[in-house]
């Protein structure tokens, strides 16, 4: 597929993430942490429940309940939720914030379309911090679209905040892509492939990459930590929800036409159609 504009516009994929929903045991820490750490803003606060983003854009949902049992990293469910940064300049003076406030980092890697850096938030979420890379330098001499996991030469990509200073999640930054994590690849791809209608833009062992108008992945699947995981134990911390942008009101008719053929039961509301995949994660999709 050839794009004219290098800079990808997810508005215009036919599916995109929206929101991401945590269920957390301890609200206020864990919505500390993704103020200070990723400079999200509350966007809207209720009974045990707080919504962060940027600009007056809702970004992540967290809900809270202390009675929650500890999320288990080897059942099904978040592997992160990634946060794309608009340009490789915000993803750099990002890095000197997250340095300076000595943010512990899981990882930092460079996977060709992107460069990323990993940490977790005090509850086990996963999270990814990233840049892409121009679209003319995702793919191969074939078209297809290259991914790797190098590392991140961090000099490098510091060099590139000019001598600026992070002031918060960018107002046009966003949510560019969910890693779940599923109990099997072929579970995964029936759904996220067949009934959603996602492309598998790319794969590695054990996981698969769903993409949508081109880019790289909106979602992604792996059986890393959770090989053969069954549906996540009710009560359980972690990932609730992912909301999806649907662009055409037909292509979620044609999703929920989908589902049905497939056995899928939906909730359809005022807000679009809620399925829920073979882990139990609910993906509501919206116009």
């Amino acid at each position: 597929m050839t794009i004219a504009n290098d800079d990808f516009d997810m508005h215009a994929a036919p599916l995109r993430i929206g929101t991401g929903r945590l269920k957390v045991r301890d609200l206020d820490a864990v919505s500390t942490f993704y103020q200070s750490v990723l400079g999200l803003s509350p966007v809207s606060t209720g009974d045990h429940r707080v919504t962060l983003g940027a600009a007056g854009t809702p970004l992540l949902e967290l809900e809270g309940d202390p009675r929650l049992s500890p999320l288990d990293p080897r059942q099904a469910g978040l592997f992160h939720t990634a946060f794309l940064m608009p340009t490789r300049s915000d993803l750099a003076r990002w890095v000197a914030h997250a340095a300076e406030a000595r943010v512990p980092l899981h990882g930092a890697s460079d996977h060709i379309v992107s460069e990323a850096l990993y940490l977790a938030d005090p509850e086990g979420n996963g999270i990814e911090v990233y840049a892409d890379r121009p679209v003319s330098a995702w793919h191969g001499e074939s078209g297809e679209i290259r991914m790797s996991t190098d590392p991140l030469v961090l000099q490098n990509l510091l060099q590139s905040a000019e001598g600026t200073e992070w002031s918060g999640f960018p107002d046009n930054g966003s949510i560019g892509h969910v890693h779940l994590q599923v109990g099997d690849t072929g579970e995964a791809d029936s759904f996220y492939r067949d009934v959603l209608g996602l492309d598998i833009a790319a794969r590695y062992p054990g996981a698969s990459f769903y993409g949508s108008g081109g880019y790289h992945h909106q979602l992604a699947g792996n059986v890393w930590n959770s090989r053969r995981a069954g549906k996540r134990p009710e009560g359980m911390a972690g990932l609730d929800a992912v909301e999806i942008v649907v662009r055409n009101a037909q292509d979620l008719a044609a999703i929920a036409v989908r589902a049905e053929s497939a056995g899928i039961a939906g909730i359809t509301n005022k807000d679009g159609l809620t399925l829920h995949d073979p882990w139990g994660t609910a993906i509501t999709l919206r116009t």
